[in-house]
């Protein structure tokens, strides 16, 4: 028991450690401005031609310069 109980506090101090040393890139992150679109059907950019790539909800989460298609034929240009 005395060893399981060992392992786990070493784990614990380990990551401890670990989140110590990076937290300005946990904490640095700016909160995203625009809002999350759960009907985006699709994503196009200059970059990929004609491809229809994966949907994302937002243009914080899509690449720069990309269009968001929603379901209803808007366009969120990013």
């Amino acid at each position: 028991m005395a060893k399981y109980l060992g392992f786990t506090v070493l784990l614990l101090v380990y990551g401890v450690i670990l989140l110590g040393n990076y937290p300005e890139k946990i904490m640095s992150a700016p909160p995203c401005p625009f809002p999350c679109f759960v009907d985006v059907e699709y994503v196009t950019c200059p970059s990929s031609g004609d491809k229809k790539l994966d949907p994302q909800c937002s243009c914080c989460l899509a690449p720069k310069n990309c269009t968001l298609h929603l379901a209803d034929g808007t366009l969120i240009q990013c």
